[in-house]
């Protein structure tokens, strides 16, 4: 069991003025993994102040230092890899044939990339009689989910580290100890006091000081769109800068020209990886008509060939859903479905056999699926897909669009022009063709009721910027 009993505030583990201990529960076996401290809003108001008081130092700092200390934190989390990977394993629940590459070795190529980024923070631009420089935007409340937490944080701290901010960062309350992890490499690699502090506790009242503190400057967030809503509200008063990446309900277009058995596959990999519990999984497989019956018997052959059970297993391929409650909101979707009318092709909500104890929901596919029932229209956040029959291109569209999300989609065609002519009439961020891989140097984020902003690569960097114009 990993325990934690303090905060990194200032360059210095101090003990929580806030009382009381968050236990984090392995989702699948039901056991105490880890003990953290549990923290208030005055351990808000001295991270902030940490914060605040260090950035007139550390803004000042040159590219190349900064450079230096992302190459040093990127080095020092590779020699943690593998403890880092077993938090993942042990508080999410991914299994472990997949933590590694999908949350962890992000860390070390994340922050590599944005060490080369740093030195456009000393880039000028003359336009007419102006000169055009960025400068670092500030002190920034970095509010992180649980599915994907060390890829989505260290998405957030590279960046703002790049551009020269310093941060207050909180962890979600299922998956918090890579956090404390993440603050003892800082540590290690002695990023100066004060440029990453880390709080902890429960959203409500963190995430909402953190939200609407009068010393921040800028609020990144990545959850549900509800939550972003909420930290939009608490930070409005202040007008502070908002990132937020939100909820998905993808749309993946396959036409009927598509090489089906590849398509598929890419699909169903693609939905039940991390158990479903993905912002920009292709929950939606919008399949035309000609090859539509034979979809779905691919997607049930390929669906229950993936193996379920412990996460350690380096078999297994879909662990336990993150909680309790996560299980129970999927399986509620399940039951709605079935009562709607749509057709229960494998899955459902019984154990996978041979599991007694955790918190496993079987992967589920669903056809016969209009675009108007709710499994087709809310994030169930868990293994589950839904096929939706179409007869043309426009339709096709058409069925990918009618949704209030827009974070993410797919095509698989013939050929890669008419995929890219399909994906550039969806209203996405980002679009896979026929089958291709994500890249940490391309933009990341939503349109919609996706969220607002964009993480990773330049676009990534800009974030944390504001735009200065002086005049001669």
């Amino acid at each position: 069991m990993r325990i934690y009993d303090k905060f990194y505030i200032n360059g210095q583990w101090v003990a929580p003025i806030g009382n009381g201990t968050d236990e984090v529960i392995n989702p699948a076996n039901g056991e105490v993994s880890a003990k953290v401290p549990y923290g208030n809003t005055e351990d808000v108001n001295a991270a902030v102040s940490a914060a605040k008081n260090a950035f007139s130092s550390w803004s000042q700092t040159s590219a190349a230092e900064r450079a230096e200390f992302l190459r040093k934190i990127a080095a020092e989390g590779e020699r943690r890899n593998a403890d880092l990977t077993q938090t993942v394993v042990d508080e999410l629940g991914m299994p472990i044939q997949h933590a590694a590459a999908y949350q962890v070795d992000p860390l070390a190529i994340i922050c590599e990339s944005y060490a080369d980024k740093a030195k456009h923070m000393e880039e000028s631009k003359e336009i007419g009689n102006s000169v055009i420089v960025q400068e670092p935007i500030g002190v920034c409340a970095m509010i992180n989910p649980w599915n994907y937490p060390i890829w989505q944080m260290i998405g957030k701290v590279a960046p703002a580290i790049a551009a020269g901010c310093t941060m207050v960062v909180k962890a979600a309350s299922q998956t918090p100890s890579h956090l404390f992890m993440f603050a003892e490499i800082c540590d290690a690699v002695g990023l100066p006091a004060g440029v990453f502090n880390i709080v902890h506790g429960s959203g409500r009242e963190i995430g909402t000081a953190l939200s609407s503190h009068p010393d921040v400057d800028m609020v990144t967030f990545t959850g549900s769109t509800a939550a972003g809503v909420q930290v939009t509200n608490a930070a409005a008063p202040a007008v502070k800068r908002v990132c937020l990446e939100l909820g998905g309900k993808s749309p993946f277009i396959i036409t009927e020209e598509a090489d089906l058995d590849a398509a598929v596959d890419f699909g169903i990999n693609d939905v039940m990886v991390n158990t479903g519990q993905t912002c920009n999984a292709m929950t939606r497989m919008i399949v035309h008509e000609s090859v539509y019956d034979k979809a779905v018997e691919l997607a049930k052959f390929k669906t229950e060939a993936l193996l379920v059970g412990d996460p350690n297993n380096p078999e297994v391929f879909v662990g336990p859903m993150s909680s309790a409650g996560q299980k129970q909101t999927v399986l509620d979707y399940i039951d709605q479905a079935v009562a709607q009318g749509a057709n229960l092709v494998t899955g459902g909500t019984e154990m996978p056999e041979g599991m007694t104890t955790g918190h496993y929901v079987l992967p589920t596919v669903f056809s016969n699926v209009t675009n108007d029932m709710v499994i087709a229209q809310e994030e169930v956040f868990g293994p589950v897909l839904v096929m939706i029959k179409y007869s043309s291109v426009d339709q096709a569209v058409e069925i990918a669009n009618d949704t209030p999300y827009g974070l993410a989609a797919s095509v698989w065609a013939g050929d890669k022009n008419k995929a890219t002519a399909i994906a550039r009439r969806i209203r996405a961020g980002q679009c896979a063709i026929n089958g291709g891989d994500a890249n940490h140097e391309a933009p990341f984020g939503g349109y919609k009721e996706s969220g607002n902003g964009r993480e990773f690569g330049m676009e990534g960097l800009h974030e944390y910027c504001e735009l200065k114009a002086m005049q001669y």
